[in-house]
């Protein structure tokens, strides 16, 4: 079995980071394909940024169509998510969506914790659009400064610790998501300090993403996440252009 790691961010070090601690929970014989955007921002943190993620994203996912067996969107917000359901008939999983309702098996109520201020409203908009706000116990992030993104895990780490503790004592919180690619292989570190479950998005993706393809779910023909018909394109990545226009038969 082989799943597509795609990362839309530009970080190649957050990808290998990603690829590492997603094959501490693959199953025998599952191939991590590791691929990371050639285009848009280091790692995404607002709205806008998550929009042109969405597009890098699909083309990601059309350049390696058929290559692999499904897919994972390896940024916590899931962009794209939903444009890569309409378009391709290979199982897709997002990051935050696979924790979600990782934690929702674990306790009544999750909260979630991450590394920068300005991931909250965005954060809190994805949770909405799978509809577990209800499920949500709070979102918490630091507010102070980082240097480097690609070692936020290890520079915050007890900053991390403290604030996934207060979110238990403080708002409840059944278990605790440790959000954002640059967190990934954090809660294997840190799982004996936080006395809820930790959950991991991309270890909890990789584990969806296989159980998916083991399930062989077919493509829509009708409801929300059908293919849409055929359209003409300008400007576009040729593969994901011809994916829109039916071209890719």
């Amino acid at each position: 079995m082989k799943i597509l790691v795609a990362n839309p961010n530009t970080s190649s070090g957050i990808t290998d980071r990603l690829v590492a601690a997603g094959r501490l929970v693959a199953g025998p014989g599952t191939e991590l394909l590791p691929m990371t955007a050639s285009r848009g921002v280091p790692y995404i943190a607002t709205r806008a940024e998550a929009a042109i993620g969405s597009a890098v994203f699909l083309e990601m996912l059309a350049e390696r169509r058929g290559t692999f067996d499904a897919a994972i969107c390896a940024a916590f917000g899931d962009p794209g998510l939903g444009g890569a359901r309409e378009l391709f008939d290979f199982p897709v999983v997002g990051m935050a969506e696979a924790a979600m309702l990782v934690a929702c098996t674990l306790g009544r109520s999750f909260g979630i914790v991450s590394f920068s201020k300005s991931l909250e409203p965005w954060f809190a908009e994805i949770v909405a659009w799978h509809g577990l706000s209800g499920r949500c116990a709070a979102i918490r992030t630091l507010d102070e400064a980082f240097k480097s993104i690609d070692e936020v895990q290890e520079e915050k780490e007890q900053r991390l610790v403290d604030l996934a503790n207060r979110t238990v004592a403080n708002d409840q919180a059944d278990v605790i998501i440790l959000a954002g690619a640059p967190l990934a292989g954090l809660a294997d570190k840190i799982r004996e300090r936080v006395p809820v479950p930790l959950v991991d998005g991309i270890q909890a993706a990789v584990v969806l993403a296989e159980g998916l393809v083991r399930l062989k779910p077919r493509k829509a023909t009708t409801g929300t996440f059908r293919r849409p018909g055929p359209k003409d394109s300008k400007g576009l990545a040729q593969a994901l252009a011809d994916v829109i226009g039916h071209k890719d038969a």
